[in-house]
């Protein structure tokens, strides 16, 4: 599969190493040419600068041709523009957007647009773990734990 990666943080640096270990054609993108240090040595791994939302950094990385898109910046904005961006500019058919808040995951959620919502997913996981729970699916951690109305 062709995969792209956006952020090369902790996150997306893991990722790319797994998916391109697996076989995986991958390509990471970051604004910030340090970031890619994260990879260590992967030749296999095509590293791009520039901005997630830029159709040009885009095209560079190969989107067009594309399987999957993973965004996984610190930003819930840029992972959610650049996702969308993926999935209706380009037909990237399985796209993800990491998100911070759980309120906007949900909203987008049901815009149609697949997210993970990391806190719902370590807290979730936690909450299992303190009450002597087996660890359930992640499809069990998406909808929110907090109650409505609640900001993270």
């Amino acid at each position: 599969m062709k995969i792209i990666i956006l952020g090369c943080g902790r996150a997306g640096s893991i990722t790319a190493r797994m998916l391109s270990e697996a076989g995986h054609d991958v390509t990471i993108i970051d604004f910030n040419a340090d970031a890619f240090r994260r990879l260590g040595n992967l030749p296999e791994v095509t590293e791009v600068v520039g901005s997630g939302i830029d159709l040009d950094v885009l095209r560079r990385a190969g989107i067009e041709n594309a399987d999957v898109f993973i965004a996984v910046t610190n930003g819930d904005n840029t992972n959610i523009m650049s996702t969308q961006i993926a999935k209706n500019e380009f037909g990237v058919a399985r796209c993800v957007a990491r998100m911070y808040d759980p309120s906007r995951a949900q909203a987008y959620r049901e815009m149609g647009i697949q997210t993970l919502c990391t806190p719902l997913l370590a807290a979730g996981l936690l909450r299992d773990y303190v009450l002597e729970q087996e660890w359930g699916k992640i499809t069990d951690y998406i909808e929110p734990l907090l109650p409505e109305g609640e900001g993270a």
